[in-house]
């Protein structure tokens, strides 16, 4: 009896046990991730807007008389009604808006060579004539690889219509789950963060530090880049309405993504527009879209970012830009906040893993 109790008391025989506790542990997480990756879109997302809404349901909860219940009720119909029904009537535009110009280029309705010309011959003599001596005064080819690249532009986003129409059922399942999974979070997210940081394998102190870096990043990147780059979007749309520009909702989706790039950013949709409206005698609007891009556009970066998030992110705006750019091509929308989250992390865990070292060298 005592022999059996020393083997199993003894350093093998406990570090055998905890290493296939921890395989146990590897293993399950793997299965839980493969078995809800399906909806792995719709709960990322459930967890930014219960992250990003926390504060509405506070405000919420007392006028509820304390019942959390009810507040996060009250905070998934605000949402439900003052974010998703408006971003999903937007998106429909949008995506009917991409769709009538990738027909119009399928059926040759929109030239873009026809475009070309009548810019180069609105140019003065001496802007031709260096184009002429550069080669660029014909670009016979190029034009022809813009007007593909423009129908293929425009029928990715016309394809991803045909898409959502044809998995309805699966799109209305994941934004039920969305909801579901939010209402939850809103209503227990504070046990719930408090026991995922308990229960991760790391110094308290540690963990705690990198849950409030979490926090910090996500609200950074839905404020600095969703909301900045939606007001900047928004902005192009009516300037573009008042204009006379068509597929307006269509631009100002362009305009909000590209947004996301520094220097140029918004600058890359509106510019091209405004030169076209220039050199085909529509002076006004050209000098108008010119102005807002300059004075109102180029401007809301300036001053909302730093109301909203401040100017100190801690992320470089280089490091920002590329896992912004590497996220969206690997997980499309989601990559928008998922890129610069693990960026963060990352730059938060060796700086962490500097400070100990330090902290180790000097005692």
């Amino acid at each position: 009896m005592t022999e059996s109790t020393d083997t199993a008391t003894s350093p093998m025989g406990s570090g055998f046990e905890r290493g296939g506790f921890i395989l146990f542990l590897a293993l399950v997480t793997l299965a839980l991730i493969v078995v809800v990756w399906p909806f792995a879109s719709p709960l990322l997302w459930s967890v930014l807007a219960a992250i990003m809404f926390r504060p509405l349901n506070d405000w919420l909860l007392p006028r509820c008389g304390d019942s959390a219940n009810r507040a996060a009720i009250g905070t998934l119909l605000i949402i439900t009604f003052a974010v998703l029904l408006p971003a999903l009537l937007i998106g429909s535009m949008v995506v009917e808006q991409a769709a009538e110009l990738f027909f119009a280029f399928r059926d040759g309705q929109i030239d873009v060579g026809a475009w070309f010309s009548q810019i180069y011959d609105a140019l003065p003599a001496t802007i031709r004539s260096v184009l002429d001596t550069s080669g660029f005064g014909t670009l016979g080819g190029l034009i022809e690889q813009a007007q593909q690249f423009a129908k293929e532009s425009t029928g990715i986003i016309a394809r991803q219509a045909v898409a959502i129409g044809g998995g309805a059922l699966s799109f209305v399942l994941a934004f039920g789950v969305g909801l579901y999974v939010t209402y939850f979070l809103l209503r227990d997210g504070r046990e719930i963060g408090a026991a995922s940081v308990a229960a991760l394998p790391m110094e308290r102190a540690i963990s705690a530090e990198l849950a409030d870096k979490f926090l910090s990043i996500v609200r950074a990147t839905i404020k600095g880049s969703v909301v900045v780059g939606l007001v900047q979007g928004a902005l192009g749309a009516i300037t573009f309405w008042i204009a006379g520009v068509p597929s307006v909702f269509l631009l100002g989706l362009l305009m909000a993504i590209f947004s996301l790039l520094p220097a140029l950013g918004p600058a890359i949709v509106w510019l091209p527009v405004a030169i076209y409206l220039l050199a085909t005698g529509a002076i006004w609007q050209g000098v108008l879209i010119i102005a807002s891009g300059v004075l109102v556009i180029g401007m809301a970066d300036n001053v909302l970012r730093p109301i909203l998030v401040g100017r100190d992110t801690g992320i470089p705006d280089w490091i920002i830009l590329v896992t912004t750019l590497g996220g969206i091509g690997l997980l499309g929308l989601s990559g928008i906040v998922v890129g610069p989250l693990v960026a963060g992390l990352f730059l938060a865990g060796w700086s962490l893993s500097k400070e100990r070292n330090s902290a180790a060298q000097a005692s």
